[in-house]
């Protein structure tokens, strides 16, 4: 069904054509929610905006306006408040109505797009022989998110994990493990090569202290190139086994990902470096083949140019990518590429955008998106890392979240005398665990950097992935202590709204369709954690204020149905977050 906000867009736009004239069918009304129930649900700003092309006062455009507004069931009367704001109060049957046919609705009212695109997320990116730490999980988390949000609406999206897995430091990676697990090499060979961090800080010490080391290296980098059968070899063992820790940490934290890494695009890479040479976008730099991009100087002012092809004749991490927008945009059908990378990578995607538009890459229509995030910090306000000063792994980070929420649950059933299984506890801390890091990271501004505090988000208070399960089950709570089955509540069961606590719930479910909508054209999930905070805390004013089990019906089904919506709601809303909830806490 249409979005309240829609309609109520719709309908002004209408009275403005209506008043104005045409020039104003694509006028935004400037509609956004009141700031005090008092003056209604919704308030037009437009008026204020059209005072100077028009040369009239606002409060005579908002008249004009309301004069020719017709807004049928939707809502009462429209008032014209202060200098022309136009206040729009919907009306408590619209409201019963509308909730009524968002409990039928298994997608809760959310309509999927009309017109859906071909979406790719390119996200994680971890390095192979490297262990994923702290700086992965925002990448990971937010690029999940987004998927599961475009993905709900209704697109086609491809989740793309452009690992690196390829550039000269395999060189230093083959040649230690030929030396040191040559094993690893033989035929149908099952060998683990243990630590993949250690190994790699051991290759790294010995090329950075043995020259001999540092030539074989250098060599092994031209054989892979080469596609020469050991280095081949040597390279497909070490990616293999860094896939599958990757895998673990992606299974523990729900993340479906498609890997499509850095050596895929090899074979175009000569394509990309010949195509622009032909359009007269390369030229030569210090031996180097570049592009000079429009804006981008270097700290002495002079031109800065993206280097395409190394004066060695190696490729660049702008070949690749230039190579991936061709193919993602040709193969793949791509309409809307998002990058979530973080913002330290800001002018190298404004240039590799600009030297694709430029070589007629971009197809029109296509949305290249660069979608920055900042810095994990500790609560001293620096990089989060370690007491001995190492980037914290991912897995350590998951199991020390698991472990505290474990702890807390642990006091609060003995506190509780409650007798509770060890399936039941491990699930319990696992979901909260996890679900707290993840809310965490998706509650605060992407573009923002953000304090890693594992006590403020395994609190139980404030906005907190704790606090919105605890919502969810207390819901469950009133219908184990009732008895009562949500998903057969009387058919013929309407809502009938009196108390202020219901109206406002009311009005907070009816606004998950919006808020859906802008972050899947705006891209910043914290606007989904927001609203999900609020919604959980209008719910518990709600709770606090009306019986639900003890009120006399038609009240007592209403107020079931309140509590139903409210749960399907936090539900839907978490698992886009990528949490799931529990029955129990």
């Amino acid at each position: 069904m249409k979005s309240t906000v829609a309609q109520l867009k719709t309908q002004i736009q209408r009275a403005m054509v209506a008043a104005f004239g045409a020039d104003l069918a694509d006028t935004d009304p400037m509609l956004v929610p009141t700031s005090n129930p008092k003056f209604g649900d919704f308030q037009a700003n437009v008026a204020m905006s059209l005072a100077k092309p028009l040369k009239q006062s606002p409060r005579d455009i908002a008249r004009q306006i309301v004069e020719n507004l017709d807004l049928g069931d939707l809502c009462d009367t429209p008032e014209i408040a202060g200098p022309g704001f136009i206040n729009l109060r919907l009306k408590t049957a619209y409201l019963e109505a509308q909730l009524k046919a968002m409990q039928a609705d298994p997608r809760l009212g959310v309509a999927r797009v009309e017109q859906p695109q071909t979406v790719i997320v390119d996200f994680s990116s971890p390095n192979i022989a490297k262990e994923m730490h702290v700086g992965h999980l925002r990448s990971t988390i937010i690029g999940d998110s987004i998927a599961r949000v475009q993905e709900f609406m209704g697109h086609r999206v491809l989740r793309l994990n452009h690992v690196g897995d390829w550039g000269t430091q395999f060189g230093m990676l083959i040649t230690h493990l030929k030396e040191a697990c040559p094993e690893a090499l033989e035929a149908d060979s099952t060998v683990d090569i243990g630590d993949l961090v250690a190994f790699y800080k051991q290759a790294k010490l010995r090329f950075d202290t043995d020259e001999a080391f540092k030539t074989r290296s250098r060599e092994a980098v031209v054989d892979l190139q080469a596609v020469e059968d050991t280095a081949t070899k040597a390279w497909k063992v070490l990616c293999a086994q860094s896939r599958q820790e990757f895998q673990k940490l992606y299974d523990r934290l729900d993340i479906q990902i498609q890997e499509r890494g850095e050596s895929f695009y090899n074979p175009f890479l000569a394509d990309v470096v010949q195509d622009l040479d032909t359009q007269g976008l390369l030229v030569e730099d210090q031996g180097a083949k570049v592009v000079f991009v429009d804006g981008f100087t270097n700290k002495d002012g002079n031109p800065l140019p993206l280097i395409i092809q190394k004066s060695d004749g190696g490729y660049n991490y702008a070949t690749t990518d230039l190579a991936a927008i061709r193919y993602r945009t040709g193969k793949d059908g791509a309409e809307r590429v998002l990058y979530v990378v973080d913002a330290g990578q800001g002018n190298h995607f404004a240039q590799v955008f600009q030297v694709a538009g430029k070589a007629g890459w971009i197809p029109a229509g296509v949305e290249l998106t660069h979608v920055p995030f900042g810095v994990v910090q500790g609560e001293d306000g620096k990089k989060f890392k370690t007491r001995s000063g190492d980037t914290v792994r991912l897995k350590d980070l998951l199991d020390e979240a698991v472990s505290r929420a474990r702890a807390d649950l642990e006091t609060r059933i003995q506190a509780e005398e409650r007798q509770e299984t060890e399936d039941f506890i491990q699930n319990v801390a696992e979901a909260v665990g996890l679900g707290a890091v993840k809310y965490a990271d998706l509650s605060q501004n992407r573009t923002s950097n953000y304090i890693f505090s594992f006590d403020k988000m395994l609190a139980l208070q404030g906005n907190t992935a704790p606090y919105m399960l605890y919502a969810y089950v207390r819901v469950q709570g009133i219908a184990r202590k009732g008895g009562i089955d949500f998903d057969h509540l009387p058919a013929e069961a309407s809502l009938h709204l009196a108390d202020d606590s219901e109206f406002a719930l009311a009005r907070y479910l009816l606004q998950l369709d919006t808020v859906l909508e802008e972050v899947a054209q705006e891209l910043y999930p914290n606007r989904l954690c927001q609203y999900l905070f609020e919604l959980s805390q209008t719910f518990n004013q709600f709770y606090d204020r009306c019986s639900v089990l003890q009120a006399e019906e038609p009240q007592r089904t209403s107020r079931l149905i309140l509590c139903d919506l409210t749960a399907k709601t936090l539900k839907l809303g978490l698992s886009l977050l990528g949490i799931r909830v529990l029955e129990r806490m």
